[in-house]
Order: structure tokens, then C-alpha cells, then sequence
């Protein structure tokens, strides 16, 4: 992608048309320390905005959508919700969100069961430390294995179950935000995501748009395969093939 732009760069039609790489690579010819950026260190900007923002936001769109269908259940109840709040003459917006509780459940049990980071980020101690009783050694690799903790009988009922109505009822205390050590797929404490706000919204008003618009049905009879793979992300082994039917009262508002 780089070397891409790069060769880009040299011609004349982007001159007047700048992205945010273009301005990255900019940086680093300025030869100005202060402000000057490393291909390293733009290799690692990149390498962020695509696994900390738009591959895991979007890869948990799909699994929600997986999971939905494979639940119609489910999914009736959210489309109830969505007709009772948004109502089939309104197009989604953002102030529709707070009110969308069972979306928001089924967001939170999708991200519960198929964390997009299952091993979050690695963690580096400064300092040889001892954690309950175990010694960490100083600049060792941490990882957080919140897969397996977000699936541990210890921690919830019938872990394997995709079950939204666990969060409808449950205290604030179990959330996502670093509050609670059995659901904290956004890392906690000063090395929490700083994308949480904008990948909740994201999420919920891609989900709510599609589910809005379109009734959703799998392509001959298929059933939705659940099957992972890590690669940058968990992601499906196979990715999701729907077919959209335009709901008729609604998809007009969009057009």
C-alpha cells in the first residue's frame, strides 16, 4: 500500500488531492526532527487504523449479522425493536441508538462470544513484577487470553449459547469498559481502546441500517458457518454470503 502511494505521489493528480497516507509520507521527507515520521513508525500508524479500527469493527458487523441468522429468533426481536423505535418513515440517526437496547445486547454478545482481538494487545512489565504468586520477568510478552475467559463456566451461564437477554437485566458493572475482568475485550486501566465511542456507534448504526432496510435470508438454504481463524483478527472461515430483500416501506427513505 505504500509503495503504492508513494509511486502516486510523484505524479501530478495528487497534487491536489491528499489522503491521510499522503500526509504520512509527506511527514517523512520533511527532514525535521520534531515532526518527522519513520516508514517504521508510519508502517505501525497504518497497521492500527486497520486492526484497531476498520477490520475489527467491521468483522464484528459480520459476526453479528452470523450469529442473527442463525438465531431467527433473534433477529425477529430486534426488527420488532427497530419498527417500534424508528418506525418505517424514518431513516436511522444517531440519537435512535440509546434507545435500541436489544441491538445493543446482541452487539455485546457478539463481541462476548467472537472478541475481535481474542489475545487483546501485548502487554510489556518496565519491572521484573509478581502477580499472584507468579514472577513476570522484565519486557516479557503478556497476553490476555479474554477468548477463553468470555467463554469460561466460572465466569457465565451457558457460555456457548448466543444469548443476548444475559445483558438486558445485567448491573453496570458488566460492561466492556474495563470494569469487569470476564468482559474486557477493550483492554482496561491507562491502556484501555481510546476507540471505544467511535466503534460502538460504528457498529450499532451499520447494523441498524441493514437490519432496517432489508430483510436478510442465506442463499440456497445454506446455513451460516460459525467456524474461526485468527489472522489480524478473529475472523470467519468463511465469510458471510446473505441476500438482501428490501423491506418496501422502508428502503424508500433511504433512496
Amino acid at each position: 500500500m505504500i509503495e503504492q502511494r508513494k509511486k502516486l505521489g510523484e505524479g501530478p493528480k495528487m497534487a491536489d488531492s491528499k489522503d491521510f497516507l499522503q500526509q504520512l509520507l509527506e511527514l517523512n521527507q520533511t527532514g525535521d526532527v520534531k515532526t518527522s515520521l519513520s516508514m517504521k513508525e508510519i508502517n505501525a500508524v497504518l497497521l492500527n487504523i486497520v486492526t484497531g479500527a476498520t477490520d475489527t469493527t467491521f468483522t464484528t458487523i459480520e459476526w453479528a449479522m452470523t450469529e442473527l441468522l442463525r438465531h431467527p429468533d433473534k433477529l425477529r426481536r430486534v426488527v420488532e425493536e427497530l419498527d417500534a423505535i424508528i418506525g418505517d418513515q424514518n431513516i436511522v440517526e444517531e440519537f435512535h441508538l440509546p434507545r435500541l437496547l436489544y441491538l445493543e445486547a446482541v452487539v455485546k454478545e457478539t463481541l462476548r462470544i467472537h472478541p475481535p482481538a481474542p489475545l487483546l494487545m501485548p502487554h510489556m512489565p518496565s519491572e521484573t513484577i509478581v502477580v499472584a504468586g507468579y514472577t513476570i520477568p522484565k519486557n516479557s510478552n503478556i497476553f490476555f487470553n479474554v477468548w477463553a475467559i468470555q467463554r469460561d463456566t466460572q465466569f457465565w451461564e451457558d457460555p456457548l449459547q448466543f444469548e443476548p437477554e444475559r445483558f438486558l437485566n445485567v448491573t453496570e458493572k458488566r460492561n466492556y469498559k474495563g470494569n469487569s475482568f470476564d468482559f474486557f475485550l477493550f483492554g482496561s486501566g491507562r491502556r484501555i481502546c481510546v476507540g471505544i465511542s467511535m466503534a460502538e456507534k460504528i457498529m450499532m448504526l451499520v447494523l441498524v441500517t441493514l437490519l432496517h432496510c432489508f430483510e436478510w435470508e442465506l442463499p440456497n438454504g445454506r446455513k451460516p458457518d460459525v467456524k474461526e481463524q485468527l489472522r489480524l483478527v478473529l475472523s470467519k472461515v468463511e465469510p458471510l454470503v446473505a441476500v438482501p430483500i428490501a423491506r418496501s416501506s422502508n428502503s424508500m427513505q433511504y433512496q
